[in-house]
C-alpha cells in the first residue's frame, strides 16, 4: 500500500529543493505512517534517509500526542523571554 497524505516545502539549498513528505507505505509487509525528507535536484530526486516510520500498531499513540500540542505549546515567543543558561557553580 502506498498512499501520500500531504507534502511541506522545507526550502531550496544551492538548487536542491527540499520537501517533508508524510505517506502511509508498506516495508517488509507492515504498514506504516512514513515522515521523510524527500530531495528534488540535478543529481538525485528521491527519499532521502532523513525522516521516521511510525509502526500502524502505534499509530494511535503517536497521534494523541501530536494531537496534545497546543499552538500555545509551539508559539515562539520573543528572544527576551527565552529561558537563559543555567549558571554553573
Amino acid at each position: 500500500m502506498e498512499k501520500d497524505i500531504g507534502k511541506i516545502n522545507k526550502g531550496e539549498y544551492q538548487g536542491t529543493v527540499t520537501e517533508i513528505v508524510i505517506g502511509v507505505r508498506e516495508y517488509n509487509g507492515k504498514v506504516g505512517v512514513d515522515i521523510r525528507e524527500f530531495v528534488t535536484s540535478e543529481k538525485y530526486t528521491g527519499p532521502t534517509k532523513k525522516g521516521l516510520r511510525i509502526p500502524a500498531a502505534i499509530f494511535p499513540k503517536f497521534k494523541e500526542m501530536i494531537n496534545s500540542i497546543t499552538e500555545e505549546d509551539i508559539k515562539e515567543s520573543p528572544e527576551s523571554e527565552q529561558p537563559k543558561e543555567q549558571e554553573t557553580l
